[in-house]
């Protein structure tokens, strides 16, 4: 049976029928779910990456600087992560998820300057309000420096989520190229831009929720890193702000999603936007999502691309490290949405 001293969602919701107060929400902060958009195929982009190295080069890169400057988000296909791969990615998630408590608990901490920890909702040490998800957070580049201390139960989860890892950073470097190319800089810009680079995973367990109208799996926010890519189950339960709109996007299988984050804000000066988006859960379901965060090491210096500032568009941050932003970004927690303001020029 569940008890107060459950550390996880998972164990607490064992049995239990409603949502407990500290996961409801205030009735002006609610997902309104049935004011929602759902996505179709024009909603978000879906950019094939099948020729971005061939032929059809210049009008993918044309594709991506677009999706990036009007969208904050697109979906892509044809990116070279193996579908088996993706398949065991989801499936070694879910197992990890089911095994007993006991087992589970070995990676907990309620410490977000831990390199590998379970936890549940967004910073328990700060948050008034829980959020509806139990996540198991993995640093993974460079490899070699964190694998050793990721979870060795189910006993091929160290080699499995290793090569997906480094499938995904393949992808990622891609697309920092693109990206980088479609904002007219060097193809290399924002890689170096980066320092040493780092690599973040969060495999995201969403339980079913008996009164998912009352509270979020994550709530309204940007992403303080560089890039994301997500994988998805085939359950429902991301949306992103369009217009105004909250748009859900329904996953489509062996794609991914792609979104903008706030230092790649802060590089391009503004002209690519790091968006809100959300998690929402439901009644019947659960959700496991896999996002990979590409972010800069903690001592790399962030500040717009010398390029991107003119006399008409001047510089609209201010240089600081990566470090830095990274500190306010979890102390002050989702509740405030995006933190890019507290970097502009004085």
């Amino acid at each position: 049976m569940a008890t107060a001293t459950n550390l996880l969602l998972t164990d607490l919701m064992s049995g239990v029928n409603h949502v407990p107060s500290n996961y409801i929400r205030p009735i002006s902060d609610r997902p309104n779910l049935s004011d929602v958009q759902i996505s179709d195929a024009s909603s978000i982009p879906l950019i094939d990456l099948k020729d971005l190295h061939g032929h059809n080069h210049s009008n993918i890169i044309k594709q991506i600087g677009l999706a990036c400057q009007t969208d904050g988000f697109f979906q892509v296909k044809n990116h070279g992560v193996p579908e088996e791969m993706i398949k065991d990615m989801l499936s070694i998630a879910r197992e990890f998820f089911k095994l007993p408590e006991s087992e589970r608990l070995k990676m907990y901490s309620d410490d977000p300057s831990k390199t590998t920890r379970l936890s549940t909702s967004f910073n328990v040490r700060t948050e008034k309000l829980s959020n509806w998800r139990d996540f198991l957070r993995l640093h993974c580049y460079p490899l070699e420096d964190y694998v050793q201390e990721w979870p060795n139960n189910p006993p091929s989860f160290r080699e499995q989520v290793g090569e997906y890892c480094t499938s995904v950073r393949g992808l990622v470097l891609r697309l920092l190229g693109a990206i980088s190319e479609s904002l007219g800089l060097e193809k290399n810009y924002i890689v170096e831009a980066l320092g040493k680079q780092g690599q973040h995973m969060a495999l995201n367990y969403y339980p079913p929720c008996p009164e998912p109208e009352l509270t979020y799996g994550l709530p309204g926010h940007t992403d303080c890193n560089l890039i994301t890519i997500l994988l998805q189950d085939d359950v429902p339960g991301l949306q992103v702000l369009r217009n105004g709109k909250w748009v859900a996007v329904n996953p489509i299988p062996n794609t991914y999603i792609v979104n903008i984050g706030d230092m790649m804000q802060v590089i391009s000066n503004d002209k690519y936007k790091s968006v809100l988006h959300r998690a929402v859960v439901n009644c019947n379901s659960e959700r496991i999502s896999i996002p990979t965060f590409y972010c800069p090491s903690p001592d790399a210096v962030i500040g717009p691309a010398k390029d991107l500032i003119s006399h008409d568009q001047p510089a609209m941050y201010r240089n600081f490290t990566y470090a830095e932003y990274f500190e306010k970004f979890w102390n002050r927690g989702l509740a405030t949405e995006c933190c890019l303001d507290l970097f502009k020029p004085n």
